[in-house]
């Protein structure tokens, strides 16, 4: 099938914590209406964060732009009244009633970069190491690296200070 050059991505407000429903709703809608050639994608940009929580670390994912969802549609007046009136739905992005769809730029910006894991500790905070050869030592973090996802924390050790190379899941902010 080849892309219609009238599809582009439009940017519509949800309620807070409606993304997902709407999504799940606008797909239903689309699949009922046979509408699957002009609304082709619905996202919701998210992203990878390591979150702590009891001491222990995991993976979440979360809303990059909460209360929106990314939608690629060709804009008609059908397509306009599916999505517009989808429970959930506040409006679309754009000036006055004339939704304005992203650029290319804009959407790159959202989807293309590579999702970083963000941690919660900052130069300066005291960590509990988890585990290892420093397991249980405390130290204080002097570096964060987000390509490499690594805490540089120093310990002190034989009453002397020595620089660890940690990975953010190895350790926990003490407060």
């Amino acid at each position: 099938m080849s892309e219609n050059a009238d599809i582009k991505w439009y940017v519509v407000h949800t309620y807070s914590g409606y993304e997902n429903k709407v999504r799940d709703s606008l797909l239903k809608a689309v699949e009922n209406n046979g509408m699957q050639d002009k609304i082709v994608d619905v996202r919701i940009p998210v992203e990878e964060v390591v979150e702590v929580k009891n001491n222990k670390r995991r993976l979440v994912q979360r809303k990059l732009l909460p209360s929106y969802v990314i939608v690629k549609m060709e804009m008609t007046n059908e397509t306009w009244y599916v999505v517009r009136n989808t429970r959930g739905v506040t409006g679309f992005v754009g000036s006055g009633s004339k939704p304005t769809p992203l650029s290319e730029t804009d959407f790159a910006a959202i989807f293309d970069n590579v999702p970083q894991a963000r941690v919660d500790i900052q130069v300066g905070d005291s960590v509990r190491i988890l585990t290892g050869l420093f397991e249980n030592f405390s130290g204080k973090v002097t570096g964060i690296d987000p390509k490499t996802q690594q805490l540089t924390v120093t310990v002190p050790m034989l009453k002397r200070e020595t620089d660890v190379q940690l990975a953010y899941d190895e350790v926990v902010r003490e407060d």
